[in-house]
């Protein structure tokens, strides 16, 4: 059994990797933005402030994550890994279970990319539009959190998925 933890900009890929790894691993996966957007639309008249609808989506989504593993299943969270705390749940799930945590993170450095990929995909409600600066995203990609003294797998998807999803589940499986 696993729980990977998938990470990355908006627009890098981890939805469309996350599909695939779930489809050929048997997973589940907890997709953060659809958790997120749900939360935003159903108390969109009380105008919340994504912050707060940020922090009581990822308590539902560890929810997700800890009964689906506590049900035996392969569990793959699709989010962005900007918060300490995400590894630090992560790591301690797979101590409690004891499953493994692997930590895949999407990297792609092409803000025009990025921003192609944003304005193509269906948009939910929390999900960003655009990147409007260069200098925020270099932020974002360097202040993503990382899991210390364990082996992750940084993937370039700026190349079609079928070049580096077997290098992907080679990861997961091993």
């Amino acid at each position: 059994m696993f729980f990977v933890q998938m990470s990355g900009f908006p627009g890098s890929g981890k939805s469309t990797l996350s599909r695939e790894i779930a489809k050929q691993l048997k997973a589940v996966i907890v997709d953060h933005d659809i958790v997120k957007s749900s939360l935003m639309e159903s108390i969109l008249e009380l105008q919340i402030d994504r912050k707060l609808a940020g922090k009581a989506s990822y308590n539902i989504d560890w929810s997700l994550v800890e009964f689906y593993l506590s049900q035996g299943h392969n569990v793959i969270l699709d989010s962005p890994c900007l918060y300490d705390e995400i590894i630090e749940k992560g790591i301690a799930l797979s101590e409690k279970f004891p499953i493994k945590y692997k930590y895949v993170e999407c990297y792609l450095d092409d803000m025009e990319e990025i921003n192609r990929r944003l304005r193509e995909r269906q948009q939910l409600i929390s999900q960003i539009k655009e990147v409007s600066s260069l200098e925020s995203f270099h932020y974002t990609i360097a202040n993503s959190k990382k899991p210390i003294e364990m082996e992750t797998l940084t993937i370039n998807t700026s190349k079609p998925i079928e070049a580096y999803l077997q290098e992907v589940i080679n990861y997961i499986k091993a």
